[in-house]
């Protein structure tokens, strides 16, 4: 079993930065792939960003490339994501989530493991 706690999200204004953590505890001696999903009112949970399973890849959503960034701390057992140039269209609650091998990094049904969500709101 894995726990995800994420912190970091907040009220900004369209144009300003944001990053978010996300850290593990309980079984992190296992290797697992690493995604951040967003969910905004009203609409599906949606893939944001992810490293690969080994964590020497990131994917990227194509709507975040180019302002997000996934990046991570091993030491800290603790996953960031960047985020840059906020839009309005980012308003929503950003989970971090965690899975073993196998399955697609953006299929959030291949996530067994999920924080509870922090909410980021950006003004336009």
């Amino acid at each position: 079993q894995v726990q995800l706690v994420e912190s970091g999200g907040g009220l900004v204004q369209a144009g300003d930065s944001l990053r978010l953590s996300c850290t593990a505890s309980g079984r992190t001696d296992s290797n697992y792939a690493m995604g951040w999903f967003r969910q905004a009112p009203g609409k599906e949970r949606e893939f944001v960003a992810a490293f690969s399973w080994t964590g020497s890849n990131t994917i990227y959503e194509d709507s975040v490339k180019g302002r997000f960034i996934i990046s991570r701390d091993n030491a800290k057992n603790t996953v960031y994501l960047q985020m840059n140039s906020l839009k309005s269209e980012d308003t929503a609650v950003y989970y971090c989530a965690a899975k073993g091998w196998g399955g697609s990094y953006d299929d959030s049904a291949r996530y067994p493991y999920w924080g509870q969500g922090t909410q980021v709101t950006v003004s336009s």
